[in-house]
């Protein structure tokens, strides 16, 4: 199958929190759209690799993606060396996305910033013809996606550029909740953590109205690059 883009996360809930509002919009335009996590977030604090799988699986039926796969690598411990990148090589292969979307460069949880650099010199690696990789016993063509863009996480880093998802925020959020062991619950008996109080679980919202305000529509998402973007014309800015 392939897509038009992949969406990479370390742990399950990063492409919702970071991108779904983007997804959705893609998807409406009739983008085919796959998400892979790195891990399967078990070291969080609250839930478990168990319930984080039926969550993920939940929150992909509500962005309406074509795939999603989970790589199982360890949460908290992966490290960007040749065996994950190969892991990764195989994903962006098989896939042969135009677009790979992925972590903050910069961020609170280390995973995020490992999973953002990993992910992006996998996309580089791909392409190199001399790097075989097999998947299911079939070789693999080289590959390597056009652009790689990171999505915004706890940081308030710049973005390069932001996607309107005017229309799409609230079901971003739906699929946000779709992980309720991991988000703001006062009926809750587990250990709260930075992402469960009420105040995080509104920052999605007010986040993305601000980035529209600042760009003149109602809800965006911000995104950094790793080279120049580039238009056919002044027209298409806005």
């Amino acid at each position: 199958m392939k897509l038009d883009i992949l969406a990479f996360g370390a742990h399950p809930d990063d492409v919702e929190l970071g991108c779904a509002g983007t997804i959705l919009k893609e998807i409406s335009l009739g983008k085919k759209v796959g998400i892979v996590d790195l891990t399967r977030g078990e070291l969080g604090t609250r839930g478990t690799a168990e319930t984080r799988d039926q969550e993920a699986s939940a929150a992909a039926a509500i962005l309406g993606v074509s795939v999603r796969e989970n790589l199982q690598m360890s949460d908290g411990f992966f490290v960007n060396d040749e065996k994950h990148q190969r892991e990764i090589i195989k994903m962006i292969r098989k896939y042969q996305p135009e677009i790979v979307l992925c972590n903050a460069i910069d961020d609170r949880h280390i995973d995020h910033a490992k999973g953002s650099k990993l992910v992006s010199d996998a996309c580089f690696l791909s392409g190199l013809i001399k790097i075989e990789t097999e998947l299911d016993g079939q070789k693999q063509l080289a590959w390597r996606p056009k652009v790689v863009y990171h999505y915004l996480q706890w940081k308030n880093i710049e973005p390069d550029f932001v996607v309107d998802i005017t229309g799409f925020n609230e079901q971003k959020i739906a699929s946000i909740l779709a992980y309720r062991t991991q988000f703001y619950d006062p009926e809750s008996d587990e250990p709260e953590s930075p992402i469960t109080s009420k105040n995080f679980l509104e920052s999605l919202s007010y986040r993305s109205r601000d980035l529209g305000r600042l760009t003149g529509v109602e809800y965006a998402e911000g995104f950094t690059v790793e080279r120049y973007l580039a238009v056919n014309s002044l027209g298409d800015l806005r």
